[in-house]
């Protein structure tokens, strides 16, 4: 349930008194000037916490909601979703851009992702996983949308789930182009966004509907 009162791009803490922030770090990639940035933030503000998340973002936690619109004023950042229904974030690994296993671009792939879809709003969260290799490091199989590289191209899964019931997600297409990955990302997103019922995560959606008929609608012809 969100929090009516809460300051804008903030989320309530168990202790139902502080909030926690996410400045939006595209795919997970930080610059010396914005670690400076938070860092210096933390320190004028006294925020108790700062937490690296499971989706390569940076948490600051623990503020009193009167400091709030300030801190966002001196980061300078975009917010980063993380209660909305929403796509939340495109996480990625090094890909070609350093890593030795890489064999696609995930990192290329994947901010062209980001820049295009996070904030789309959506039935329930959703999150974007992309994989420059089958090692699949950014956990493409357990997120919403996953994407992963092979020699052929990139393979593109939908409707993974990491949470209380895990599921794999379902192989929709192989051998795709970039240009071929973003387009069957928005066809599946709009499929789902019309589709499903509200709340309803893209796995257990995909439990209901089933692969058929899923991809008989985002992979038909124009």
């Amino acid at each position: 349930m969100s929090d009516q009162n809460a300051p804008k791009g903030a989320f309530i803490q168990r202790d139902k008194e502080t909030y926690a922030i996410v400045p939006r770090i595209p795919v997970g990639v930080v610059t010396p000037e914005l670690l400076e940035k938070i860092a210096s933030v933390a320190k004028k503000y006294e925020i108790p916490i700062i937490k690296i998340t499971s989706a390569q973002r940076i948490a600051l936690v623990g503020m009193k909601p009167e400091i709030v619109n300030s801190v966002w004023e001196e980061l300078g950042t975009g917010i980063g979703p993380a209660v909305e229904k929403c796509v939340h974030y495109v996480q990625a690994c090094p890909g070609t851009t350093v890593c030795k296993f890489g064999i696609l671009d995930s990192l290329g792939l994947g901010m062209r992702l980001e820049e295009l879809l996070v904030g789309e709003e959506l039935p329930a969260k959703g999150k974007i996983g992309v994989s420059g290799c089958p090692l699949c490091c950014a956990e493409s199989f357990v997120r919403d949308f996953g994407i992963f590289g092979k020699r052929t191209g990139w393979t593109f899964v939908f409707g993974g789930n990491s949470g209380r019931i895990p599921r794999i997600g379902d192989v929709i297409a192989e051998n795709l182009s970039d240009d071929q990955v973003v387009e069957l990302t928005k066809k599946c997103l709009e499929y789902y966004r019309g589709n499903a019922k509200p709340n309803e995560r893209t796995a257990r959606f995909m439990q209901r509907i089933g692969i058929e008929e899923f991809k008989k609608a985002v992979l038909a012809a124009e």
